[in-house]
């Protein structure tokens, strides 16, 4: 059993962070109680990979009856996850004060873009709005062209996911000894900001360019840091950044010393580059990798990510799983003494909420009357 075994996390179903969230705690052991909406899109289309480990519960919560469902469901939660903008929760009458009236141990984790507070909280955005405000995405890209889209990994996924799990898990372990839970404000353009900070430091000690973006040690601007094409169209990345992985590179590559010599000299990195670029172009990916293979240089072929999980290490460390036919992140961090499991694949919107709440007290015709009257819905 994973470490979070014995907790209770109501999800209320939402996109991209919230439900990432959700899946983390569920791999780590936690129940996890999706709270859909009826009519919504079928979840095992939806969240294939997010909604693994988690019940599916359909509640109406513009239905009195659907709304005092949820709470009574609250009383015996550890965490709510509420994944709509600023106010909304209030609206439905499921606000932090009256759910916390109900269990005072509740930790109510709100996930939102821009935050509960400031000038935009009540404005839409998505990750490259709010990793462009942090300053992140400004720094990804080539020197002289535009910024770069990282996916929606760093505002999304590092920003918004990671960081609501940390909450949560922060929150919980406090609430274990004050017998309190806390509303947890979890924003992604803070989450963002955070990300940044190694850059806000090099930038305060005069050794990164914050107007420039391929420029810098980390962005592509150095020759030991960067991606380079193959003889078959495919990519290698180097990075070779401590002077030992970088003479270890020069060493397999037989890069000349009178070229490649001066490792940080900055005005020779572009000259550098580009003599590099003609050595990868030599050879295959698949040729490199056998090269650099178990060395110390920091070189790795670029995957595709359907790629991934076939390379020999992730096969011999198991970081991907096949849950009903569909290859995913296995879950992460690895427990010695309560390692985390993957119980199921998706479900489908409400096809836990019977079991769900006859789990939670609630009598059978009682269910059956909330189903009658459309507070929930049970579907398979």
């Amino acid at each position: 059993m994973g470490p979070l075994h014995g907790y209770t996390v109501i999800e209320l179903a939402g996109i991209g962070p919230a439900p990432m969230g959700g899946m983390m705690l569920a791999d780590m052991g936690a129940e996890v109680i999706r709270v859909d909406r009826a009519g919504a899109a079928d979840p095992r289309l939806t969240e294939r990979v997010s909604g693994r480990g988690k019940k599916s519960i359909v509640i109406n919560l513009k239905d009195s009856s659907g709304v005092e469902t949820l709470l009574r469901m609250l009383e015996n939660a550890d965490v709510l996850i509420d994944p709509f903008r600023p106010g909304v929760c209030e609206k439905l009458g499921i606000g932090p004060d009256v759910c916390m009236a109900r269990n005072p141990r509740l930790v109510f984790a709100r996930m939102t873009g821009w935050g509960q507070t400031g000038p935009l909280a009540h404005t839409a955005g998505h990750d490259i709005n709010y990793i462009s405000l942090a300053g992140a995405l400004y720094a990804v890209g080539p020197a002289g062209g535009k910024p770069v889209v990282p996916l929606n990994l760093v505002g999304d996924m590092g920003g918004g996911g990671m960081l609501l799990v940390n909450g949560v898990l922060a929150a919980l372990l406090e609430a274990s000894s004050s017998g309190q839970g806390q509303v947890i404000d979890v924003a992604m353009v803070d989450g963002t900001a955070q990300s940044m900070w190694m850059f806000h430091s090099l930038h305060s000690l005069g050794a990164w360019n914050a107007d420039e973006r391929g420029v810098n040690m980390l962005d592509g601007g150095a020759h030991f840091y960067d991606t380079y094409e193959c003889a078959d169209g495919e990519y290698m990345a180097v990075g070779a950044i401590e002077p030992q992985f970088y003479a270890e590179l020069c060493r397999l590559a037989e890069l000349p010393a009178e070229t490649f010599g001066d490792q940080n000299n900055a005005a020779a990195w572009p000259a550098m580059k580009a003599q590099l670029a003609e050595v990868f172009r030599r050879k295959s990916r698949d040729e490199w990798s056998a090269l650099f293979e178990g060395s110390d240089a920091c070189v790795a072929p670029v995957l595709r990510f359907t790629e991934a999980p076939e390379h020999p290490a992730n096969r011999a460390r198991e970081v991907y799983i096949e849950i009903d036919g569909v290859v995913q992140p296995a879950p992460a961090p690895r427990f010695a003494r309560t390692p985390s499991a993957v119980g199921h694949g998706a479900h489908g919107a409400g096809e836990d909420t019977h079991a769900v709440l006859s789990a939670m007290g609630f009598g059978a015709e009682e269910i059956d009357a909330l189903h009658r009257q459309g507070a929930v819905t049970m579907q398979t």
